[in-house]
């Protein structure tokens, strides 16, 4: 993301010293940490449909476990910046680590008993570990090594992020989907209680493994000589003069703030509801097993669309493209209402490609011109990640008027996006000048 860099309390972070020290080991060691928290984020994408067969829950009851997901932004980025704070970046890196670690291994404990509602609690405790993981990794990344090169650092583990998104739907749909009675049966079927408790213990292995990899991740960084960095920045602007300024001020903020929270509501529904949408018989009558694998294909669009969205910024205006890939998220959402069959599965996973630069461009557009107050804007941006609790809605949508028809929340949300970049965002753009 473009922008100053911020430390966790919100005020600029100086640079690392050390000249031209080379900061490849460190950087390539904190880019698994991104690889991972993208990897267990979206292993729900192939959990839910698990879950929801387990024990038997209505599209509410399964999107609620991703609203609870993202609840964990909300509760846990003020005690994580707190954290940071009082023990330094290295350590709380550990301990977030250890955080997703113990959350994992509760995941076992969800399976054993079973309990929709452990799993609840326990995908929380992950959640707040990869908030923690977020808060320190970003401004510590961008910090250490050149600052003219900060943009190629934070660019290298966003790819690494979308590597561990791309290959976790494969994982998934191996090791939880492919091992149990409800991933390799046709939709509709009606697991005996037996099944269930067979279908519970799926999860056993692949969170073992998780957990394995998390340990061994927070022994290696606990005992790594990562790079010192400077002491905060002084605030740039004096406080008696901030008091004359105000965020409200910005329309590109404030009315980015909602449309981050449209774009998390669309990327999130069509991910989660994937697999069950793709599976029913009037569109390509797939096993769960079968459909993760193609979920995969909507993530390795994300990735695809990601670079090639970064190369087109460089010649073209971020709001115009913006607007061209929100155009084009919609189109693709319009098929998915409106057809069937194998058309409507690849228009979903086509909408993948049209989303990729949707989250750091509107974060982007919604601070530029902001000047002293950058930081606070970009706060709130931030906290905006919350609002991806909201995809339960869609849930309720599903239940009471069908999975198909509850895309038309996502297609509303493409043209909340397509008018910020057409309308919302220009503001800011002219006052920049």
């Amino acid at each position: 993301m473009a922008g100053p860099v911020l430390n966790s309390g919100g005020g600029a972070v100086a640079p690392a010293s050390g000249g031209g020290r080379s900061y490849g080991p460190a950087l390539t060691l904190l880019a698994t940490l991104f690889f991972m928290w993208g990897f267990i984020t979206v292993i729900n994408n192939t959990l839910l449909p698990h879950l929801r067969s387990v024990f038997d829950l209505s599209y509410t009851q399964t999107t609620l476990i991703e609203s609870v997901w993202f609840i964990a932004y909300f509760f846990a980025s003020i005690p994580s910046a707190k954290l940071i704070e009082r023990i330094g970046y290295q350590k709380s890196l550990v301990t977030g680590l250890g955080i997703m670690a113990a959350g994992a291994l509760g995941m076992i404990l969800a399976a054993s008993i079973p309990s929709y509602g452990v799993t609840l609690v326990m995908l929380f405790v992950i959640a707040s570990g990869i908030t923690l993981l977020q808060v320190a990794a970003n401004p510590y990344v961008a910090v250490i090594g050149s600052p003219e090169t900060a943009s190629s650092r934070l660019n290298l583990v966003q790819a690494m992020n979308s590597a561990g998104t791309m290959l976790a739907p494969a994982f998934g749909a191996y090791l939880i989907l492919g091992r149990s009675v409800s991933g390799t049966a046709k939709a509709g079927r009606v697991l005996t209680p037996a099944e269930r408790l067979a279908d519970a213990y799926s999860v056993v292995l692949p969170y073992l493994l998780v957990a394995v990899v998390l340990v061994v991740l927070a022994v290696v960084i606990a005992r790594f000589p990562l790079p010192a960095i400077g002491q905060n920045a002084t605030s740039r602007v004096a406080k008696e003069e901030r008091q004359h300024l105000s965020l409200w001020k910005h329309r590109a903020l404030v009315l980015g703030i909602p449309t981050m929270v449209a774009y998390l509501l669309a990327e999130i529904g069509v991910a989660n509801l994937f697999v069950n949408f793709v599976s029913q018989p009037n569109i390509a009558d797939l096993t769960h097993e079968q459909a993760g694998q193609y979920l995969t294909l909507l993530w390795g669009g994300m990735m695809v669309g990601r670079f090639a969205g970064s190369a087109i910024m460089q010649k073209f205006r971020a709001e115009d493209v913006l607007a061209v890939f929100a155009g084009g998220a919609l189109l693709v959402m319009l098929a998915v209402l409106t057809t069937t069959g194998h058309a409507a599965m690849w228009a979903l996973i086509l909408v993948g490609l049209f989303h990729s630069i949707m989250f750091p461009t509107i974060f982007t557009l919604a601070i530029r011109g902001l000047g002293p107050l950058t930081e606070e804007g970009s706060g709130l941006m931030i906290m905006a990640i919350a609002g991806g609790a909201l995809v339960f809605v869609q849930g309720l949508l599903a239940d009471r008027f069908g999975l198909q028809a509850s895309f038309a929340l996502t297609a509303a949300c493409e043209v909340i996006v397509l008018l910020y970049a057409l309308w919302g965002c220009r503001v800011s753009a002219e006052e920049a000048k």
